[in-house]
């Protein structure tokens, strides 16, 4: 089967169908904009999605990799204890990094996070691999979901 190729505005226009609205993300109390993950109930209660967007310096890729292939256990403790759950990281070659994390308030497990000591050596660790100005941790873009799958098919029960 052979796809055609349209230009942007001569695409066709989907056929209707009544499919119920996407949760649309509220937006967070930081003032670069961030949006609030979409909250989904699961097992074990309601839990926010959260998808995160950062860059790393492309010259320093191998070695965000090498640190991440072993993170501190601490670190990793205190992640879990202040309420990340699910979380992924994943690095494209050109240093684009995206994040997944489940949470039931990402702000309050943030913050919970960055009180720690160990927290504030991992991050001083990890500035210098980091496109951005600032603390790694707080560079975070956070970007709105558009779908779910689960949601969804859940919504046609």
């Amino acid at each position: 089967m052979m796809l055609r190729s349209y230009p942007f505005s001569a695409q066709p226009t989907p056929t209707p169908r009544q499919l119920p609205p996407t949760p649309r993300p509220l937006l967070g109390p930081r003032s670069r904009g961030n949006c609030r993950g979409v909250q989904r109930v699961s097992k074990i209660g309601t839990m926010a999605r959260y998808c995160l967007l950062g860059h790393i310096d492309p010259d320093r890729i191998e070695e965000y990799r090498e640190a991440h292939r072993a993170v501190w256990p601490e670190l990793l403790r205190e992640l879990q204890d202040a309420g990340w759950r699910n979380y992924s990281l994943f690095l494209r070659d050109d240093g684009l990094l995206i994040g997944y994390v489940e949470s039931d308030d990402l702000d309050a497990a943030q913050e919970r996070v960055a009180r720690t000591e160990v927290n504030a050596r991992w991050q001083a660790a990890m500035a210098s691999l980091f496109g951005t100005e600032g603390a790694p941790d707080e560079a975070w873009q956070r970007i709105p979901e558009v779908f779910n799958l689960e949601d969804q098919l859940a919504r046609l029960d």
